[in-house]
């Protein structure tokens, strides 16, 4: 315990950090308790609240963690390919890999996050959460204007709504391969490429389906 006290803050916090991700995915967040993280940091839990004021905290440092790891998944895919469908192809990539990694995760970052930060009533990391997940939708938001312009998407979209069904098909599909990827492969012949393929041309048939002819 002595050696401990000479570390920076910052080391005992990504201890404590690591140790929770670890039962989050094992348990839950809802099963796992403070002690539960103490003993799997290897603090007493009186130590672990001098790092952390409550579990909420510690769920929001790993929630702002993963937006982080998929912003970086997504900022990868959109720099390497110009081509809508490469771009589409690189994005399912990016995500799959971090589902694969990140499942825990990948389910977080969908989930419910604060956007109410006029009270003061919220964590630091919930507000770069959002800005992060704000920065996200920018660059679909882009990816989105590139295909309009280049006739590949229909140019008389309502972005944000797009985004969000973009979000939620993709996200979606994703999920679902991972769940089913055996079920699909047996009954369909598919790989999760061809799925995701597949995907693709749903959706742009989808974001076409009022206008084909917009030249």
């Amino acid at each position: 315990m002595g050696r401990r006290k000479k570390e920076p803050r910052s080391v005992h916090r990504e201890n404590i950090v690591s140790a929770a991700s670890a039962l989050f995915m094992e348990r839950g967040i809802a099963a796992t308790s403070m002690d539960d993280i103490a003993k799997a940091a290897g603090y007493s839990k009186a130590t672990l609240y001098v790092y952390f004021e409550n579990k909420e905290e510690i769920v929001g440092i790993l929630v702002l963690n993963s937006m982080k790891k998929l912003d970086d998944y997504i900022s990868s895919a959109l720099m390497r390919q110009e081509a809508t469908k490469a771009r589409y192809d690189l994005i399912c990539r990016g995500l799959v890999q971090y589902q694969e990694e990140f499942p825990f995760y990948f389910k977080m970052v969908l989930d419910k996050i604060n956007i109410d930060f006029e009270s003061k009533n919220y964590l630091p990391e919930e507000k770069e959460t959002y800005q992060i997940g704000e920065e996200i939708n920018d660059k679909i938001k882009s990816f989105l204007l590139s295909g309009m312009e280049k006739g590949d998407l229909r140019r008389d979209l309502e972005i944000m709504p797009a985004i969000f069904n973009f979000w939620g098909m993709l996200s979606g599909i994703i999920q679902l391969a991972a769940n089913k990827e055996e079920y699909i492969n047996k009954s369909m012949g598919l790989s999760k490429i061809k799925f995701w393929n597949m995907a693709f041309l749903l959706f742009t048939m989808r974001l076409r389906q009022r206008g084909d002819d917009y030249e």
